[in-house]
């Protein structure tokens, strides 16, 4: 297949190589462990307000608060997360299932089986 430099060409998301970018849930926000996260950013433009990729974290528990103009979509690949919302209830997803974590969600995210997902960030 041939890639024109004016045109752009399809991102695959294919297993990471390398390593991703390490970091873990900020300290006011964790509620349970002290969880490794990895991001591998796969697709990023430059004019936009969408990131995509893929996403591994340990088992553990953190407040989370998102803006109202971000929603992510998100698909279990291995794994198993739960995310709690404000009101008590919660939504278990597993892998095979994907999920919408909407603009103004206030809640945890809560990994119960080590996760690895592809994610898409859209909005700020």
């Amino acid at each position: 297949m041939t890639q024109h430099a004016d045109r752009p060409g399809i991102v695959r998301f294919d297993a990471p190589v390398g390593g991703g970018a390490i970091d873990h849930p900020r300290p006011d926000r964790l509620e349970q462990g002290n969880p490794r996260r990895e991001t591998w950013t796969l697709y990023e433009p430059a004019a936009g307000d969408l990131s995509a990729g893929i996403w591994a974290c340990e088992v553990g528990r953190w407040r989370i608060v998102f803006p109202p103009g971000k929603h992510e979509y998100f698909f279990v690949l291995e794994g198993h997360v739960r995310l709690h919302d404000a009101a008590g209830g919660w939504t278990d997803v597993r892998a095979g299932e994907g999920a919408v974590i909407p603009g103004g969600f206030v809640g945890a995210f809560e990994v119960i089986e080590p996760v690895r997902k592809h994610f898409v960030l859209v909005g700020g």
